[in-house]
């Protein structure tokens, strides 16, 4: 399976998201992010690896598995901007977080082959 530059590109930037979201137990204090969210965070980690290296392989639905993961993962962070007394770094990494998401998102998705036939 042939695989565009941007989908390669997109498939790596996920990638590098799951492995930051499998580290995440390691870097909360129990308190931002609460423990339940680096626990989440851990476990949707493993499973996004997974569904990179399946993806990566061409298997089929792992794409999609791994964009719905990846975009869930993505809102775990959202109450970072809502929550009283986030510290201002960790806003900015759940910032940068839901940004790298999207574009490697965008990234997959603009790569992947279509599924329209071609007319002759």
């Amino acid at each position: 399976m042939t695989r565009t530059r941007s989908a390669t590109t997109g498939l790596i930037l996920l990638g590098l998201l799951s492995l930051t979201d499998v580290a995440s137990l390691l870097l909360t204090d129990g308190e931002h992010p609460p423990l339940w969210v680096g626990v989440l965070g851990t476990v949707s980690g493993v499973a996004s690896l997974v569904l990179v290296v399946l993806a990566w392989r061409g298997t089929p639905t792992a794409l999609g598995w791994l964009v719905g993961l990846r975009v869930l993962s993505a809102l775990s962070a959202v109450p970072a901007f809502v929550v009283l007394d986030v510290p201002a770094w960790a806003q900015l990494f759940a910032g940068s977080f839901i940004v790298l998401t999207v574009l490697g998102w965008a990234l997959v998705l603009r790569g992947r082959p279509s599924r329209a036939p071609e007319l002759a």
